[in-house]
């Protein structure tokens, strides 16, 4: 089993930033690809960008070049660096994990979730 919880959510304004944390137990936190997943009111749940096992990222085509992801295996913790917000990347982000090698991009290639955490873009 594998715990996660998410913070660093909050309201920001068009074009600033935010961090978003994850913090993981349970397991051997270096043996997991670790991914980010958005999901807004009415639409479905979407990728942002992963993190495989070996520090190889892949990234949504609407957050690259502007989000960057991270992980800390001597804290088990991932990050998100979130910059140029924009109103279209309101949402509530999750932290997911997976067993899987690679850097999986879909919801159901992940077997664990936090709870998400609100980011809201907004003048």
């Amino acid at each position: 089993q594998v715990q996660l919880v998410e913070s660093g959510g909050g309201l920001v304004q068009p074009g600033g930033s935010l961090r978003l944390s994850c913090a993981a137990s349970g397991r051997t936190f270096s043996r997991l690809a670790m991914g980010w997943f958005r999901q807004a009111p009415g639409k479905e749940r979407e990728f942002v960008a992963v993190i495989g096992r070996n520090e190889v990222t892949y990234y949504a085509d609407s957050v690259k070049g502007r989000f960057i992801i991270s992980r800390d295996n001597t804290k088990n913790a991932m990050y998100l660096q979130m910059n140029t917000l924009k109103p279209e990347d309101t949402a509530v982000y999750y932290c997911a994990a997976t067993s899987r090698i690679g850097v999986p991009a879909r919801p159901n290639e992940y077997d664990y979730w936090g709870q998400g955490t609100q980011v809201t873009v907004s003048s």
